[in-house]
Formats: structure tokens, sequence, C-alpha cells
């Protein structure tokens, strides 16, 4: 089972990329970290720089056939600098189109905003997301996990770092079904 975790070259909340991660490592999964460019990410700690992880695959490189799910990690200037690359937004729409489900945490669903894959589906993220959903279509609610099954591709969204065990919990089985 091969996961694509998505960001931009920096501003992906450490956390938010590190516990999916060894989640999908432990459930005998090869999590893979695609970015825009070749090279390094730069995590951060809210705004604190953190950790450094090496780039395995450039988006424009790779195509979402060749994964079984997609993870998008918050932070802010991640999923900003994300929607602002079309070859990442038609990536994560790819996803959508296939049937393949997709994670996403706290600010990433911007580029699913971006993607145009909102419309119709209930979804949660970080508060400030509420009405940028609600503008593309969507149902924001207020909850630690929401698993969304409208459409073609099954969506997992989760609000904050301390809503990582629901979201792993919920997006594994969703992955399993992909292999």
């Amino acid at each position: 089972m091969r996961i694509a975790f998505l960001m931009a070259p920096e501003g992906v909340e450490q956390i938010e990329l590190t516990d999916p991660w060894h989640a999908v490592h432990d459930a005998g999964g090869e999590p893979v970290l695609l970015s825009t460019k070749p090279g390094q990410i730069q995590a951060f700690n809210h705004l604190d720089k953190a950790d450094v992880f090496p780039v395995q695959e450039v988006v424009g490189d790779s195509s979402a056939d060749s994964f079984a799910g997609l993870v998008l990690p918050g932070g802010v200037a991640n999923p900003d600098a994300l929607r602002m690359d079309e070859q990442a937004v038609s990536f994560v729409r790819d996803f959508f189109e296939q049937g393949r489900p997709v994670a996403a945490i706290c600010h990433a669903p911007w580029t699913l905003i971006e993607a145009d894959v909102v419309r119709g589906r209930t979804l949660t993220s970080w508060p400030s997301l509420r009405t940028d959903i609600r503008n593309a279509g969507g149902t924001w609610v207020d909850e630690q996990v929401v698993v969304c099954e409208a459409g073609p591709a099954t969506l997992v969204t989760s609000r904050k770092p301390d809503d990582l065990k629901a979201f792993t919990e919920a997006f594994l089985p969703e992955f399993a079904k992909h292999r």
C-alpha cells in the first residue's frame, strides 16, 4: 500500500506529517514524500523551524494511479503554496477522479478547494477555513474527524494536531480498501 504525502518545500506542520507517516508505516504501508520540487522540505512546529525531510518524488513526475491514497498535511504555508501549483492541484484532483481516498488535516482543505473537489461534501478543518469551504460548495462541521463518502472518492478530514489519533484511525481503513 503506497500512500502519497504531498507537501510544498516549506511550511508543513511537522506533527501533521510525522504522525500519519508513522501510522501508515506501522500499518505495513509505504509512505512516499512528494513535493513540487526535488530536494527537501522544511517542517515547522507552528512558526518555528523543525526538521527537514528528503523529497522522494516530484509531483509532476508522479501519478495518482500509483498510490492507494493521499495524505495532505496542514500548516498554513504548505497548502497555500500547493494551491498555487497547477501540477499539485491536478495531482490532488486526479485522486478524486480515480476514486482513491484522500485524507486532509488542518489547513490542507485549501488545496482541495483549489482542486474544486469539496462541492457537495461534508468536511472539517481548522476553523478559519469554514467560510472558504462553504463558499466552495462544501458543508463545514466542527468535528474531530469526518469521513465523507459523497462522490467517487472517500475524503477524510480533521481539524488540528490534537485530532491526529482519530484522523489516522479513520483514514487507514479507507486506504486499506485500495491496496
